[in-house]
């Protein structure tokens, strides 16, 4: 009787892993059957990888076997009838242990289901494992577009010669744009590796966001507002949600769409109902919530003060998160035609130098753990310069609580120009320090004091209040 395939890789892959006997847990994804191994030096990698069926393999929190969609599910599910178990049940592993080996096997399982992260912890972890690959990129083009910032805001202000600096102004933001422009679209394919989708598709999904299709003589309409939706809208954490809908989808149609026509069926499937999802629910609900605080900006704006400063410049960086930031640039507009500058961007833009004081305070407090200092040193002088989203992205959100303190720092930041008033910019511009070129009527000193007040804040705030517990006890065990 010839053994069928999926049962073969299924097995040769339990031969190279020590057996039954040295795993303790196994589920899949969409193309992994991960594993729960309890001795790594009983593991054969150069053997799993020679098997045949198996595309590759990741070591991470469990040893993940690649096999491709179709198959994992199939492969998963016969590795598991071997051991007589279900799908993320415990292997009955330890019966022929010795007591040593039983009790380490016992205080390994106990470790892990302790340090078995919360829900709101387990999101953060996923949107560390999406943005921290993207660091290097973020950090390199970020310098190079902070550079062109400042070199445009210096022509803006009329320092620089236009005629001579703007093409080298525009190549420097064409290099950068390379990520930032679309960074939606990277997002969605490290969002599908980290949720077991195909990583392409993911991709799609996050290019959904930006529209590039519609017709801008007939674009489609808010279901919400009846105005036409914006590129954008939904902003990151739409593309992330969205995709992580789209590694539901795709998970359920493998399982019950026939292997031999899988490969068409599901992706065209998946994009078509995702990809509307995305059109006409998650981009009109960020949509209506920004028309809403259209109207709640415009009320603080009336108020004025160090309050209006603190309550805009501590809100700015969720806004961005969620691509609502778009609804200030009409705000924006009018300000500068009606009084020759606008006195909001000023304000807002001390949400990314709060970012930065929770950067240095991470740096010292965290100084053990080498690769986020690492992180940090390429980040902070992009974020000086004004490009938050390394330090967002790599740095404070993943943490959770060092991200609201930096926002605190920008509230007080935004509070500081607030109170002391008549600091606009004339032009819109990127934030940090290329802003001050901008700045009118000789008030950049104001401007300056600002960001200073923002660094100290949200240096403060995240030194004594941001630290995660267990980010401390991480560095100070390294």
């Amino acid at each position: 009787m010839v053994e069928d395939k999926n049962v073969r890789i299924g097995r040769e892959i339990f031969e190279n892993v020590g057996g039954t006997e040295n795993v303790s847990k196994l589920i899949h994804c969409m193309t992994r059957v991960r594993m729960n191994i309890i001795d790594y030096s009983k593991v054969n990698l150069e053997g799993l990888k020679a098997v045949e069926g198996v595309i590759g393999v990741v070591e991470d929190d469990t040893l993940q076997v690649i096999v491709g969609p179709g198959t994992v599910n199939k492969v998963a599910q016969s590795m598991v009838d071997t051991v007589g178990v279900k799908l993320g049940e415990e292997f009955p592993s330890t019966a022929n242990m010795s007591l040593e080996e039983r009790t380490a096997a016992e205080k390994a399982r106990a470790k892990e289901k302790y340090n078995k992260p919360s829900k709101f912890k387990a999101i953060l972890k996923s949107i560390s494992n999406i943005f921290v690959p993207m660091i290097p990129a973020f950090v390199g083009a970020g310098m190079i577009g902070g550079i062109a910032a400042v070199l445009s805001n210096l022509v803006v202000a009329g320092t620089l010669d236009g005629a001579t600096w703007q093409q080298y102004i525009d190549v420097m933001n064409i290099i950068k744009n390379g990520i930032f422009s679309y960074l939606v679209i990277f997002v969605g394919i490290n969002s599908a590796s980290e949720f077991g989708a195909t990583p392409s598709l993911g991709g799609v999904i996050g290019a959904v966001t930006l529209l590039t299709g519609m017709n801008v003589e007939k674009p489609i309409q808010n279901i919400f507002t009846g105005a036409p939706l914006a590129a954008g809208q939904g902003g990151i954490i739409g593309a992330i949600f969205a995709v992580w809908l789209l590694s539901l989808l795709e998970k359920r149609l493998h399982k019950v769409i026939p292997e031999a026509i899988d490969i068409i069926v599901t992706p065209m499937i998946s994009l078509l109902v995702i990809g509307l999802a995305t059109i006409f629910l998650i981009m009109p609900a960020a949509g209506a919530i920004s028309t809403g605080l259209v109207g709640g900006i415009n009320a603080v704006l009336k108020v004025g003060g160090g309050l209006a400063g603190f309550v805009l410049g501590a809100l700015f960086l969720p806004m961005v998160m969620f691509g609502l930031h778009q609804i200030l640039t009409p705000i924006h507009i009018q300000m500068i035609e009606s009084t020759g500058m606008t006195q909001l961007l000023p304000i807002l833009a001390m949400a990314g130098a709060g970012q930065v004081g929770a950067a240095i305070a991470l740096w010292i407090r965290l100084r053990k753990n080498k690769k986020l200092v690492e992180n940090i040193k390429g980040a902070l002088p992009v974020g000086i310069l004004g490009i938050g989203e390394p330090l967002i992205y790599g740095v404070t959100l993943p943490m959770g609580r060092p991200f609201v303190t930096a926002c605190i720092g920008g509230g007080v930041g935004g509070a500081i120009i607030g109170a002391m008033g008549h600091v606009g910019a004339i032009a819109i511009g990127p934030s940090g320090i290329a802003l001050i070129p901008l700045i009118a009527n000789g008030r950049w000193f104001v401007y300056v004091f600002g960001l200073l007040g923002a660094y100290v804040g949200g240096f403060l705030a995240t030194y004594f209040f941001g630290i995660p517990q267990e980010e401390k006890e991480k560095a100070d065990a390294m």
